[in-house]
């Protein structure tokens, strides 16, 4: 079941917050394109289909009424079922290739997502246990805060930008589904 509208009051009260969210999604599609052209082939799948699980959570908390028509339902589910076989592939691709901060990365995410799903389709339980949802997703941001710290420690600077600008990208999603900064707006939002 879908929650009537996710858009919190930030998003209405700053006509700045689509715009961050449109830059960060115009940031992460370069990146995107980046490790296709120029990293490992486990980079490029994780990449793109982080990219595309994104685009189709936002699309889903953006226009809820949307989403109760079937066929539009059928294929975003769809898109997010093939794109979370992909991640879970690219996990299984970095711990093969000893990239442990990769595979610790990718489990992270992947818990985001789970907390994601059920948040999205369980609003009622997720708005009478609000403080619970906002201290795991808060913990899981932070583990990965931590490792954005330890890439950039490492010397491994377009990593770390790269996880910083997903952490900005996921907190902003994360607003909108759990309404942080006060009560869900009435009527649509601009995309991304």
């Amino acid at each position: 079941m879908m929650p009537k509208t996710t858009a919190p009051v930030l998003a209405a009260a700053a006509p700045w917050f689509p715009w961050l969210k449109g830059a960060i999604f115009a940031l992460l599609v370069t990146n995107a394109v980046g490790y296709a052209l120029f990293g490992r082939p486990t980079e490029a799948i994780d990449s793109l289909a982080w990219l595309t699980l994104l685009a189709l959570f936002e699309l889903e908390t953006a226009y809820p009424q949307r989403m109760q028509q079937k066929r539009v339902a059928a294929t975003v589910r769809t898109g997010r079922l093939v794109a979370g076989i992909a991640v879970v592939m690219a996990a299984i691709g970095f711990v093969r290739e000893h990239e442990w901060l990769d595979a610790v990365n990718a489990m992270l995410w992947i818990a985001v997502v789970i907390l994601f799903e059920f948040e999205v389709r369980r609003l009622d339980i997720v708005e009478r246990h609000r403080p619970l949802f906002a201290g795991i997703a808060g913990s899981l941001y932070t583990a990965m805060a931590a490792l954005v710290l330890i890439w950039a420690w490492s010397g491994e600077w377009f990593d770390a930008y790269d996880a910083l600008l997903w952490l900005i990208a996921f907190v902003a999603l994360e607003l909108n589904v759990l309404g942080i900064q006060g009560e869900p707006a009435v009527g649509p939002k601009a995309p991304c």
